[in-house]
């Protein structure tokens, strides 16, 4: 049987973020896992650590294409039998054109399909429901895409109550933080007295500037550290985590991590509310309402700070989201996901009598 051959289509940048990039990057490493032939194509903007992640597992990356019949060019060029798309931006119309020119497709989307034709739709958020879609979906947090690192990380038990007199934080937006969260989370943070020691991961210089700018209180001390491949260890190491709502989010409930989440742009919302109400992290807000002047945007601060000082203080309130999240996120969800695409290309040979 011939080796299978797939294309991933995502991109990744200081205002793109690089949450399409890492879901996809997870996905190549299962497709690797499988034996199959793996390209990513794509613009990757500014940031020498995901191409190192790239290189260091051999997988060639091609610019664009950002048309249709771009797409399908590149498909056959290539040899592809199977193409990802994970885009906001891409032509709608990219996953019919490859469907139709006969090569698989898988689309990963968040809520909304965008009118894609694909064979195959993946929305791995929790609750994810099931809307009307001229293919088959896989749809919530039994799907949610994990890299190796965070899957070899992954404690074999959800971590006990621990009390710290100065607990370990982390706060991280998302690889580049594009909407620059990380200064006012910080200032939020040090508002709220408690002891700790805070590494903060900036995605660029001037928010590196930003974070340096905070003075922080009696027992506190901020960290600003860039971007690393040790990820996953700064997350099992940290007492409590803060981060964005978005991809993230299941690497932190698959790693057991106490978390307080900011929803920090629109497609995150409806994610965001679920998570919170079924109690596997903990809600600070929207960042426009917490970002906001006058008495609105200062008692939205206050609120997120009173949550994180809760936290801070109580190992049990800690203990009981890092168990939910983890019981929740098991780390085998891009493993269905392939076994689904496979399962597509590659039927089984029906069997003689």
């Amino acid at each position: 049987m011939s080796t299978l051959r797939v294309g991933l289509r995502c991109d990744a940048g200081p205002r793109r973020g690089v949450g399409h990039l890492v879901r996809c990057l997870a996905l190549a490493e299962e497709f690797l896992a499988r034996g199959a032939h793996v390209t990513v194509f794509g613009t990757v903007e500014r940031l020498d650590w995901a191409t190192a992640e790239l290189a260091a597992r051999g997988i060639p990356r091609h610019p664009g294409p950002d048309t249709p019949d771009g797409l399908v060019e590149a498909a056959r060029r290539h040899e592809l039998d199977v193409m990802v798309l994970d885009s906001y931006e891409l032509d709608p119309a990219g996953a019919g054109t490859l469907r139709d020119a006969g090569v698989f497709t898988l689309a990963v989307i968040d809520g909304d399909s965008r009118g894609q034709v694909a064979d195959l739709y993946l929305d791995q958020n929790f609750g994810a429901r099931l809307p009307e879609l001229p293919g088959r979906l896989l749809a919530g947090n039994d799907y949610a895409l994990l890299r190796d690192s965070v899957i070899a990380a992954r404690p074999p038990v959800p971590p006990p109550p621990t009390a710290v007199s100065r607990p370990r934080v982390l706060a991280f937006f998302g690889g580049t933080d594009a909407v620059g969260a990380a200064p006012l989370l910080t200032r939020i943070l040090v508002s709220t007295g408690h002891p700790m020691d805070l590494t903060v991961i900036v995605g660029r210089p001037e928010i590196e500037a930003e974070v340096e700018d905070v003075a922080p209180g009696r027992g506190q001390v901020i960290r600003p550290v860039p971007p690393t491949t040790s990820l996953p260890a700064l997350i099992t190491e940290a007492d409590l985590v803060v981060s964005a709502a978005g991809t993230s989010t299941w690497e932190l409930c698959c790693l057991g991590a106490p978390a307080a989440l900011v929803c920090v742009v629109d497609n995150q919302r409806e994610s965001y509310a679920r998570v919170v109400r079924h109690g596997l992290a903990a809600g600070l807000g929207e960042l426009p309402e917490l970002t906001a002047t006058g008495v609105a945007g200062r008692a939205t601060r206050a609120t997120a700070a009173r949550t994180l000082h809760g936290l801070l203080s109580s190992p049990q309130r800690r203990a009981t989201l890092a168990a939910r999240g983890w019981s929740t996120i098991d780390g085998r969800g891009r493993a269905r996901v392939v076994d689904a695409v496979f399962e597509a290309v590659r039927p089984p040979a029906a069997s003689t009598p």
